[in-house]
């Protein structure tokens, strides 16, 4: 998994090699996650027991016009769902962790606003069920290490660098490996963000 990571990371440093320019950006980025498990195989879990998480990262701002930009990432994902919600706010997770790698297109459409959408590629690096009495590790054989998913959001980027953003990324590959037929169960992702881009 240290492999995939670095490749990512490889991934961002050749994008910058490849577009270097004057107005190439790079920035930092974290949040909070609301995350949950969609599709069929979900079932009766698909109701409101998202679980709350964070999100932190590195991001690469590549202008490619005034009003167009290409903007890689790579940063640290806490995904899943709540097993088991609680009053008291112990609840008990089911934990599915990832780096992601999205590479988004974004649109300027007025001074500091934008939209953004593109294709992102997951690599786990954790699951576990984690409740307020004990952590149980999950078999990776049982996950695919790898999730495809498709991200669309909406941000704005005030003078100075400071950014705000809130996504959402819809995971198009199943999380368990191995033949699930019509149960499939993917990844959703609704992201709050506060950003800092270095111009």
């Amino acid at each position: 998994m240290k492999k995939l990571f670095l490749a990512a990371i490889l991934v961002i440093s050749g994008s910058s090699a490849m577009m270097a320019q004057s107005d190439l950006a790079f920035g930092i980025k974290g949040g909070v996650n609301f995350s949950n498990l969609t599709g069929d195989g979900f079932g009766e879990y698909d109701d409101d027991s998202a679980r709350t998480s964070f999100n932190l990262g590195a991001v690469l701002e590549i202008p490619v016009s005034e009003k167009f930009a290409i903007q890689p990432e790579v940063f640290y994902s806490g995904q899943g769902f709540d097993l088991v919600q609680r009053e008291d706010a112990e609840d008990t997770e089911f934990q599915l962790d990832y780096i992601n790698v999205p590479v988004l297109a974004k649109i300027y459409l007025v001074q500091g606003l934008y939209l953004e959408a593109g294709p992102q590629v997951g690599f786990l690096v954790e699951s576990k069920i984690d409740g307020p009495n004990a952590t149980i590790g999950l078999n990776e054989d049982n996950f695919n290490d790898i999730d495809f998913a498709g991200a669309v959001g909406v941000g704005y980027k005030f003078n100075g660098g400071l950014y705000l953003n809130a996504r959402y990324t819809q995971g198009f590959t199943d999380i368990y490996d191995g033949e699930t037929g019509d149960d499939s169960t993917k990844n959703g992702v609704f992201a709050a963000s506060l950003g800092f881009i270095f111009n």
